[in-house]
């Protein structure tokens, strides 16, 4: 008998499906309007933001602009301190919202019908709570923004119970977790609506303490599957996203003052130093590839938890720089120095929040570990310049990309002369 030859007694072998009869399933499969939600590889190949994704980033841009107006009016009559808390507590449930649907979409993505409509609806309370802003910082009325966050987490709850459904064990109990958590919550958030306005802020910080500990504990047991190099992607690009917006909101209020005040000797510094720091925020966000290190939960919670200072400063560089024009032209209630540190502070702060969780994870020795960290003293020094903080404050941020490519590079060269060294030794030795 030849190897390979089949028995007669032996059961014939089960013909194995075709290449083309299983990929012709799997596009069967996916072409049903509804199926199961369930986890995706964290390994998986080529995973990138879907256009789903992008159209929910530019929906959420619309409450952070509502936001950023809101405080540049309210920092422009005086009223720094509590339109800085208004804009902290209205930044939170933006920010927070966005970034629940962004892990889980990374998890859990299967782009059916049903998914498509359910993100959609949290769309629709985004833009509910774009709605509710201007009273939410006029007269401290949370209504609006309550309803819009409430139909947001009502559609991210719905989320996991779908995803509950699919899963078993572990991975059900941490789905079940996050739907009761979110829906838990947002009772706890009734008391900006219901209890008196000097107990708000209290209401807010307690509830923030919730809402993040939702995520640790509900994967306590079972961490689920998000994509490093997808989370990544998706927290670059909403950074894009909300620096652009604080380019449009600078461009657009200086345009209106050179219209309206014919100022534009005093407006061009103003404008030079913005691009100059928005420029500069940008390049030192994506000069190091962070997917690397997002390699475990607790690494991961802290990253995109210390996102909201990133976020929240850079959409207040656009506030800041308008309040700025403003006061350039003399349309603002307050000093030259505080309309300075308008946009001095939050881009100290982005400059810090950045290195804190991006850069000293990749800079070698001191000098490199510096660079951000002084040039963010820099810029708060900046703001007792008077009319050429903000020019002066560009020009320190420029000078701090110029530094670090610079460092980074004589860094790079001395390695590659090292190992050009030691790739001869051998022949030397010859």
């Amino acid at each position: 008998m030849t190897t390979g030859s089949t028995s007669p007694h032996s059961p014939s072998p089960s013909p194995s499906p075709s290449p083309t009869s299983s990929a012709a399933s799997s596009s069967a499969a996916r072409a049903r309007p509804v199926r199961r939600l369930v986890a995706r590889g964290r390994g998986e190949a080529h995973r990138v933001a879907s256009p789903l994704e992008l159209f929910f980033d530019l929906c959420f841009v619309v409450a952070i602009s509502q936001a950023g107006v809101a405080l540049v009016h309210a920092v422009a009559e005086g009223h720094a301190g509590r339109g800085v808390l208004d804009y902290a507590m209205v930044f939170f449930a933006i920010w927070w919202a966005w970034m629940n649907f962004t892990w889980f979409a990374s998890a859990y993505d299967n782009d059916d019908v049903l998914y498509r409509v359910v993100t959609l609806v949290q769309i629709a309370g985004v833009l509910v709570l774009a709605a509710g802003v201007s009273r939410a910082f006029d007269g401290h009325d949370f209504v609006a923004v309550w309803l819009g966050y409430l139909i947001m987490r009502l559609a991210l709850a719905a989320q996991w119970l779908r995803a509950a459904r699919g899963a078993e064990g572990a991975e059900r109990t941490t789905a079940l977790r996050y739907a009761f958590g979110v829906l838990l919550c947002m009772v706890g958030w009734l008391g900006l609506v219901v209890l008196p306005e000097p107990a708000r802020p209290w209401v807010f910080l307690v509830m923030v303490v919730a809402e993040l500990s939702v995520p640790v504990i509900a994967e306590r047991d079972f961490a689920t599957s998000w994509h490093p190099h997808h989370i990544a992607e998706r927290y670059g690009l909403f950074t894009i996203i909300v620096l652009g917006e604080t380019i449009a909101a600078a461009t657009v209020a200086v345009k209106s003052a050179v219209d309206e005040h014919d100022a534009l000797g005093e407006l061009v510094p103003i404008a030079v130093g913005g691009l100059l720091i928005v420029f500069a925020a940008w390049w030192i966000y994506f000069v190091v590839p962070i997917h690397g290190h997002l390699r475990s939960n607790a690494q991961a919670f802290l990253w995109g938890y210390g996102h909201y200072l990133i976020f929240a400063s850079a959409a207040a560089i656009g506030a800041g720089l308008e309040v700025a024009v403003e006061e350039a032209v003399g349309t603002a209630h307050l000093s030259a120095t505080a309309a300075s540190a308008a946009v001095t502070v939050p881009t100290a702060l982005f400059l810090l929040t950045v290195w804190a969780l991006h850069a000293r994870y990749f800079k070698v020795g001191p000098a490199q570990q510096l660079v951000l960290p002084v040039t963010a003293l820099l810029v708060v020094g900046c703001t007792f310049l008077g009319d050429r903080a903000v020019p002066a404050a560009g020009l320190v941020c420029a000078l701090a990309v110029a530094a670090g490519t610079t460092l980074t590079a004589r860094a790079e060269a001395r390695q590659e002369a090292r190992g050009a060294g030691a790739g001869r030794a051998p022949d030397a030795r010859a």
